[in-house]
């Protein structure tokens, strides 16, 4: 009989190959499966085969009680049904236990915004303090900067964006997003130029041997690091961009990776864009999950009215 591990790994596996799950998703159903296993009374080692419905709403109950946000409820709850789900399909289980359960209310929370004036302060911070020290770091950072403000993309996207990805000039550049999907976003001249520039000097630094410090044939990813991964993480650019943010006079806690994100997509629309293009660039399959953008503008449109309009006392 197959070991809870065992399981585990096989509907991996499943995920892998069949749907092109990412990293980070392999990552995040791993901990939620063990942490389901570590809640139930530890009678047998085949907790994953004997499970009840008793158990999954224990442990439920027991998130709830923790303080994890709903949303995060909803997910780990998703992770259970689709793996009890595989397990029912498999015929390794005679019976689903996750059927029916019901999902914690999620309610609809607007994204954290950042100004146009905020985001202009932080680039420009950003793009002096590149050019007075010329250090390939604060070159990097700036380029990381401006490229997630111009593109928008995911932050796993940007961190680990391959060293060919800029050639020639080319004013846009092809993401390899979720589910291993293509697709084409557009670069604007600023950002361009600053991962111009932290390429000339990545390519031209030197060691202490006057050796070339960042070979190309040596270099798989564009911002590289020394790390197991080859590439600088997701963590450390957010740790950089609080260290900006609180140089800028911006409240570290208001901002993220994700934060700029939505930036790039709120003042997209804000200054006409259309939603489609907006959807296609953030490389959401649904436009569903773009419109919550419409909903933050109605938002400060609603703002606006009630504290600047004359006749609204």
């Amino acid at each position: 009989m197959a070991s809870d591990q065992n399981l585990i790994e096989l509907y991996l596996e499943m995920i892998l190959t069949e749907r092109a799950a990412s990293l980070n998703t392999i990552q995040s159903y791993t901990r939620d499966l063990e942490q389901f296993i570590a809640s139930v009374p530890q009678v047998t080692d085949d907790i994953l085969l004997n499970a009840g419905r008793d158990d999954l709403r224990k442990y439920l109950s027991l998130i709830e009680k923790a303080g994890f946000a709903p949303s995060t409820a909803a997910r780990k709850l998703s992770c259970l049904r689709q793996f009890f789900k595989f397990l029912y399909a498999e015929g390794i289980r005679s019976d689903n236990p996750a059927l029916d359960l019901e999902s914690p209310h999620i309610g609809r929370s607007l994204p954290k915004l950042l100004s146009e004036d905020e985001v202009s302060t932080l680039l420009d911070q950003a793009e002096q303090r590149a050019k007075k020290s010329g250090h390939v770091n604060d070159l990097r950072f700036r380029a990381l900067l401006e490229l997630l403000y111009a593109t928008g993309l995911r932050v796993s996207e940007l961190v680990s964006l391959p060293r060919n990805t800029f050639r020639s000039g080319e004013p846009y550049i092809y993401v390899r997003g979720k589910g291993d999907k293509e697709r084409l976003v557009p670069l604007s001249k600023r950002a361009l130029a600053s991962v111009n520039d932290y390429i000339d000097v990545m390519t031209s630094a030197k060691d202490v041997k006057g050796r070339q410090k960042y070979p190309a044939s040596g270099q798989k990813w564009l911002f590289s690091s020394r790390g197991k991964r080859g590439h600088l993480t997701r963590h450390r650019f957010a740790q950089l961009l609080k260290a900006a943010a609180v140089n800028a006079g911006i409240a570290p806690s208001g901002i993220s990776p994700h934060v700029l994100r939505h930036a790039f997509a709120t003042h997209l629309l804000s200054n006409g864009a259309d939603l489609r293009a907006v959807q296609k660039m953030l490389g959401h399959a649904d436009i569903s999950t773009t419109q919550i953008y419409t909903h933050v503008l109605e938002e400060r449109l609603k703002s606006l009215v009630l504290h600047k309009h004359p006749l609204v006392k």
